[in-house]
């Protein structure tokens, strides 16, 4: 639990009354943003193989990656990322839609070395003994320290995260459709009261309850990052200190104990509700497609292809539009809800 002196980084809420507060325009839609973040959920796993108990929904997800964590890369990064409170913000460069896990491991090894001066040096000050020694030589030669964690997460990436993407990905691509749609229905406040317990939307803020830490932040125009997360622990965090774009982590909604069901369980579990077709259908409508091109994936003749992509348009699981002669088929936001409430 971090006062705002001590900077920009994550906080984690708690029960004492603190609050942040990002001020937004309650019309401005344009504020709020979306993002994924590969390296929250790489510092997350960290956190839930140093206190397994405390994660009973990750137990499913521990059981598959456990015999296969990099031990010395694990050590490493786990200087860093302790079981709670403060972790370097360079972990969670600033999140956006389209970013890919290549893309925060080729950030991680350009760092500039007064940020991970800063975020190392706060490491420091809340260490002791051969922790405290560990990070100090970290800060002694910073080029070597920079390959070294950047080497160390891309090896938790493989080993724990990786092997999972696609079914964590789906859940929080399928939670971002869910709350952008209850913005464009409701409005920015209904959604933020819907993002968890200690969120609420306040006099033109959206208010996220901490534990010591207090502050207001003008992000009219900035505007704010919302970071879905599933192996964040259900608590929010935030960034708040420039040059880091104001950013929330939240929990995703739909994160069960089965979370890390492999491909086919889900595509089984679709396919007794909707039938093997139209189940296969719906899952590769993440990206918009054409009636042919559904057809050829899905190994149907056109008519039968079309067949199914109606009774899923008028069950509101895939919109269809126009471009030029085509039509175009993707998953809608209830459709994104429906494959990420089956892992």
């Amino acid at each position: 639990m971090e006062p705002a002196t001590l900077g920009r980084h994550a906080r984690e809420t708690a029960t004492q009354r603190r609050y942040v507060d990002f001020r937004l325009a309650p019309g401005d839609v344009s504020a709020i943003r979306f993002g994924v973040s590969p390296g929250h959920e790489v510092c997350h796993a960290v956190r839930v193989l140093q206190r397994p108990a405390e994660h009973p929904l990750q137990w499913g997800w521990l059981r598959s990656v456990r015999d296969h964590v990099p031990r010395e890369a694990f050590e490493l990064v786990a200087l860093l990322v302790r079981e709670s409170g403060y972790f370097p913000d360079f972990f969670t460069t600033t999140p956006t839609w389209d970013l890919e896990p290549a893309d925060e491991a080729a950030r991680l090894r350009e760092v500039p070395d007064e940020l991970l001066r800063v975020d190392l040096g706060k490491v420091v000050v809340r260490s002791t003994g051969a922790r405290r020694q560990a990070v100090l030589r970290m800060l002694d030669d910073l080029p070597r320290a920079r390959a070294m964690i950047a080497d160390a997460w891309l090896e938790l990436w493989a080993a724990l995260v990786e092997p999972v993407w696609p079914q964590l990905e789906r859940i929080l691509r399928a939670d971002i459709a869910v709350r952008a749609r209850r913005i464009a229905t409701d409005g920015i406040a209904e959604m933020a009261a819907g993002l968890h317990r200690t969120v609420e939307w306040h006099e033109g803020a959206l208010r996220v309850e901490l534990t010591q830490h207090s502050e207001v932040l003008d992000c009219r125009g900035s505007g704010i990052v919302l970071v879905p997360s599933v192996l964040g622990g259900g608590r929010c965090m935030v960034l708040t200190e420039p040059p880091a774009q104001p950013t929330l982590f939240y929990p995703a909604q739909g994160v069960t104990e089965n979370w890390a069901t492999d491909a086919t369980a889900l595509a089984e579990a679709l396919a007794a509700l909707l039938g093997p077709a139209r189940a296969g259908i719906l899952l590769a409508a993440h990206e918009a497609r054409t009636t042919s091109q559904v057809a050829t994936d899905s190994g149907l003749a056109i008519s039968t292809a079309s067949h199914h992509l109606t009774v899923l348009r008028e069950a509101g699981l895939v919109a269809s539009r126009r471009d030029g002669s085509r039509m175009l088929h993707q998953r809608t936001p209830l459709g994104e809800a429906l494959v990420g409430a089956a892992i």
